[in-house]
């Protein structure tokens, strides 16, 4: 599994890739949107920002995969939205947009998981990965 390191190098150059590219490039990966997620720390109550994929989206609601790739570990975005779910959203580039997070139900990530793993199926291999159950986040509008 990637090192937290390793997870913000990647995060970085991909930031770089849409700054060099002036946003012609970046903002898909996997076949999958690409965002820019700023949560709050859990611990220390500053704002952190990172792009992360998106399998899935239902209406105006975003879903968001907590996989860490497979690891035994949630991912830290994924803490700090659990404990402040108040985030930040920007699409593209565009405008950021306030959005409250959420863990999906049981019942509604049994409904959505067949939708996110037909959409990018490296999620499904991710669960495989993993005896944690992988968490959907769905980010909606305030």
């Amino acid at each position: 599994m990637p090192s937290t390191r390793t997870l913000r190098m990647l995060n970085t150059l991909h930031r770089v890739l849409l700054k060099v590219t002036r946003g012609r490039l970046g903002w898909r990966a996997g076949g999958m949107p690409v965002l820019e997620l700023t949560t709050t720390g859990r611990r220390t109550g500053n704002p952190h920002t990172l792009m992360v994929t998106s399998p899935l989206r239902e209406g105006s609601t975003i879903v968001l995969a907590a996989s860490r790739a497979g690891d035994d570990h949630h991912p830290d975005w994924f803490l700090n939205v659990r404990a402040n779910p108040e985030v930040a959203v920007r699409v593209r580039g565009g405008p950021w947009q306030p959005m409250t997070a959420r863990v999906a139900t049981p019942a509604e990530r049994d409904r959505l998981w067949p939708r996110v793993i037909a959409g990018s199926s490296r999620y499904e291999g991710y669960q495989t990965k993993t005896a944690r159950v992988i968490p959907l986040v769905l980010l909606e509008p305030r």
